[in-house]
């Protein structure tokens, strides 16, 4: 009689134990899948009243529709092959929210090895969800502060060159043309020497503002190339577009206006243009293509500047 009041003893002993906890314990039966027990903390976590978790389908329709299907497939078919496992997933409370669960599973086999039952304990790991989720959307901005210039706000020269060596292998594989344009603010030192450098940084991040109006392409990029220069990625488009979109900046700069007394282009400040098209082919790289673009920025201005030079064609 002692050995059954012990018993009786130990397991009030273990059920306060596991009742007493912030995790939440549970037991299925395999062969009925209906709960033989979920502890009562569950109510106040979710809202839904201890003895309304009848079988596992109570469970499985409590779970986010969005995480439902994985979740459940991954558990029946690791508990089927007798594997304890883990999920974290969105369970549904009473109110129409949801709690982030992660369930730890352990599957209990008979004497046979056939599975027997489920038991487990569901862990409310919320505050640790939005510890991720924050520290995921601070990686997110820390990725896009890395590519963005940091007075003109456009894109960086780090942005530019990913950029070029995605889209000239895009460009290579899909045997279509690719134009760069590389732009120089004329007779900047000047400027900034005249005006000084807090005029010239607003005169750089006003020029960056506007070039980027001059983009059509969905996949177009505009970068600070470096210093006074900048730099337009053009993917699929030909000599003749790319000369149009060298044209439009050059247009839309001299709307802008910018009064510049020491320029001898109408005192306003004015572009010196690189252009060049290519079609990708195996052995030539986007370094001499760039390098190509850049030698007829240097003939730009060597001619007057304020003008636009284009590599020819066999380049």
């Amino acid at each position: 009689m002692s050995d059954v009041s012990e018993l009786s003893s130990d397991n009030a002993v273990y059920k306060t134990l596991l009742e007493s906890t912030r995790a939440i314990p549970w037991k299925i039966d395999w062969a009925s899948m209906q709960f033989a027990y979920i502890g009562p903390q569950i109510e106040p976590l979710l809202g839904w009243r201890q003895d309304s978790w009848v079988s596992a389908n109570d469970w499985a329709m409590r779970i986010h529709p969005d995480d439902r299907d994985y979740v459940v497939n991954f558990c029946v078919a690791q508990s089927q092959a007798g594997v304890d496992h883990e999920a974290d997933y969105r369970a549904l409370t009473r109110d129409n929210g949801y709690v982030w669960i992660r369930d730890v599973v352990h599957v209990v086999r008979n004497s046979a090895g056939e599975v027997e039952s489920l038991i487990g304990f569901m862990f409310d790991i919320s505050e640790r969800k939005k510890t991720e989720e924050k520290l995921l959307a601070l990686q997110k901005e820390l990725e896009a502060l890395s590519f963005k210039d940091g007075l003109t706000g456009i894109a960086n020269r780090r942005r530019f060159d990913a950029s070029l060596e995605r889209e000239w292998d895009s460009a290579r594989s899909s045997a279509q043309p690719l134009s760069l344009i590389l732009l120089d603010v004329d007779f900047f030192k000047q400027y900034n020497d005249l005006y000084g450098h807090i005029q010239g940084d607003k005169c750089l991040t006003d020029i960056a503002q506007t070039l980027s109006l001059a983009l059509t392409g969905q996949r177009d990029l505009v970068a600070r190339y470096g210093g006074e220069e900048f730099v337009l990625i053009l993917p699929e488009t030909d000599a003749n577009a790319a000369q149009k979109v060298a044209e439009r900046c050059q247009r839309l700069i001299e709307k802008l206006a910018i009064v510049h007394a020491h320029s001898p282009h109408g005192q306003l400040v004015t572009l010196s243009i690189g252009l060049g098209t290519v079609v990708p082919a195996a052995g030539s790289s986007p370094a001499d293509f760039v390098q190509a673009v850049d030698r007829q920025l240097y003939v730009a201005k060597q001619h007057g500047r304020n003008r636009i030079e284009v590599v020819p064609p066999a380049a």
